[in-house]
């Protein structure tokens, strides 16, 4: 790879007024999973505007686009998640959502903007000097089961050229704005749903012993299903089991027939996350009989566990820490329990996913909160970090 003319810092700045103008676009009319049409268009437009030809999909709202196709060398894909959430909006920004009930809380907004910037630098004077680079506007990463890396997968994300690495990002309040975090190995937790109906006998809340009482099974269901944390698995391996909806009942003074739970279970090795669906099934049908109810489970696989191939982030922390400065490049010290569809894309080939910060004192801010408003500052660090990461693939491969 040649050499640069200036630092990818500076290369972004100059083009933060476009980012700060496709970012405003995108937060303006938010789209929830696999409903991007808006968000897809603008996108395209964008791509159209760089000299970037776009390649779309009949039903299906995902961009791919590849830049020096005529370039020989590593291939790195850049990805970027499209999707909003189903959250009122209550930042008071100018651009803030139009939608009710519709708002990019989760900085997908940013990580678009973020992706086009990379691709504007990059894409300056004919195209990388490496090899080419692939670029993935992926719909649907909120969806949560089967997302939509999988089907932009299907459809040749990773092929035509054959990508050789893949790198992605997401905006991270708890770390400080101009910092990007880095972990080898598995660094988001595999993420699975349950689904279980408790079925009793209903009737007068006078007369619970003609049972059995649904609610009461159930709530022993899910405290039961606590011990599988503290007492099944090695304490050293992270599990989490959550119920995040509990429903049964209309009425203070009768006995539901029925009580439906739903939540997640996240783990981080497979052999624990084979070891803890299992459990669980034994654990709620045993408690259940125990009681004299029945019950019904339905556990649904989700995401698998995201992990960070070391070679290939040790490579990318490196060009990182010469052009960002190696203080503000910093190791994650523990694996994350949320969950995110990039796994997908590194189960078939080596890459890393980075956390940008945009953390900022005095400022609290949360995921998913109606509330969240990563500052703009952190496009330029964005787009610097996903175009330093293709050049550190491309320069010295691992």
């Amino acid at each position: 790879m040649a050499p640069r003319d200036e630092p990818w810092t500076a290369a972004a700045r100059r083009v933060l007024p476009a980012m700060r103008a496709w970012r405003s676009a995108f937060h303006l009319e938010p789209e929830l999973s696999l409903e991007e049409e808006r968000t897809r268009e603008k996108v395209v437009a964008a791509l159209e505007e760089l000299g970037i030809p776009p390649r779309t999909f009949p039903g299906f709202t995902g961009v791919i686009a590849t830049i020096g196709t005529d370039r020989s060398g590593p291939v790195v894909a850049l990805r970027a998640d499209m999707d909003a959430l189903p959250v009122t909006e209550e930042t008071g920004l100018a651009f803030r959502s139009k939608f009710p009930g519709k708002m990019h809380a989760c900085g997908h907004d940013v990580h678009m903007a973020c992706l086009l910037g990379a691709a504007a630098i990059l894409s300056r004077d004919g195209g990388p000097r490496g090899g080419p680079v692939r670029l993935l506007f992926q719909p649907a990463e909120e969806q949560g089961e089967r997302g939509g890396a999988l089907p932009l997968i299907e459809r040749g994300a990773l092929e035509r050229p054959k990508v050789d690495y893949v790198v992605g990002q997401h905006v991270d309040p708890s770390l400080p704005l101009g910092q990007v975090g880095w972990r080898s190995g598995p660094f988001m937790a595999a993420a699975d749903r349950f689904h279980i109906t408790v079925r009793g006998r209903g009737g007068h809340a006078s007369s619970p012993h003609q049972g059995p009482d649904a609610i009461l099974v159930a709530s022993e269901v899910v405290v039961g299903m606590q011990a599988l944390v503290s007492r099944v698995r090695d304490p050293l391996d992270p599990v989490v089991v959550s119920v995040g909806s509990v429903h049964g009942g209309t009425r203070h003074n009768i006995l539901p027939d029925e009580v439906v739970l739903e939540g997640t279970v996240r783990t981080m090795r497979p052999a624990t996350r084979a070891q803890m669906e299992s459990a669980l099934r034994r654990r709620v049908r045993s408690i259940a009989a125990s009681l004299g109810a029945r019950v019904r489970l339905q556990y649904v696989h989700g995401y698998p566990t995201l992990v960070n191939e070391p070679a290939a982030t040790r490579a990318v922390a490196e060009a990182l820490a010469v052009e960002l400065g190696r203080a503000n490049v910093v190791e994650v010290d523990h694996p994350l329990m949320g969950a995110e569809d990039f796994s997908r894309y590194l189960e078939r080939v080596p890459g890393t996913f980075l956390r940008l910060g945009v953390g900022v004192p005095g400022k609290p801010a949360s995921l998913h909160s109606a509330t969240f408003a990563p500052d703009e500052r952190a496009l330029v660090i964005g787009a610097a970090t996903l175009a330093t990461a293709v050049e550190g693939l491309q320069r010295s491969p691992p």
